[in-house]
């Protein structure tokens, strides 16, 4: 999972979707299938998987809407945030392979990086030549928590658009109390 969090290792991808699939008696189509169940199930209606890497195919697409709303998942899953927030992780030299590190791509998650945003917890950079560069950001202020996804992006101004929306939900949004009707009453 660091290999595939870290470091975007696309074998790694396909090596997790297909051992899961394996154990549960199927094979890597199956898991693609959970794949594409489970973010319609979550509400996503502008996403096919066919890999597990993102390596582009014509068949493969999503939205910021449905990333966000798979992103937003991740909060239940702590495993996540300590893969996420790793600086660096080394997977030591065995008997049938040389020693492997990798470093965090997601500038903002590194404190140090001129991009480094205190509230991010978590996220995921990408990148492909058809997609541009890609990142999913998950940030908690400790009052609310918020995702960002920047999709088909120049690097340039990706992780500062990304800082300039999540200072703008925190700053102009907070949370609110419906009442049992389902109506609210909101003063300003």
């Amino acid at each position: 999972l660091y290999a595939m969090l870290l470091a975007s290792s696309n074998e790694v991808a396909y090596a997790v979707g297909d051992t899961v699939a394996k154990k549960q008696g199927h094979d890597y189509q199956w898991f693609l299938d959970e794949m594409n169940r489970t973010v319609k199930e979550l509400g996503g209606t502008h996403t096919h998987f066919v890999n597990t890497n993102g390596v582009h195919d014509e068949e493969h697409y999503t939205s910021a809407r449905d990333m966000a709303l798979v992103a937003r998942e991740l909060f239940a899953f702590p495993e996540f945030f300590t893969i996420s927030q790793t600086a660096q992780y080394t997977i030591p030299a065995s008997a049938a392979t040389e020693e492997h590190v990798f470093q965090q791509k997601h500038r903002m998650l590194v404190p140090g990086y001129d991009e480094y945003y205190e509230y991010a917890v978590g996220g995921k950079t990408g990148y492909t030549t058809d997609a541009k560069n890609t990142l999913v950001t998950l940030a908690d202020n400790g009052e609310m928590k918020l995702v960002c996804v920047m999709l088909n992006t120049h690097s340039g101004h990706i992780y500062s658009d990304t800082r300039a929306l999540l200072d703008y939900g925190f700053q102009n949004f907070r949370h609110v109390q419906v009442d049992e009707s389902g109506s609210e009453d909101i003063q300003k």
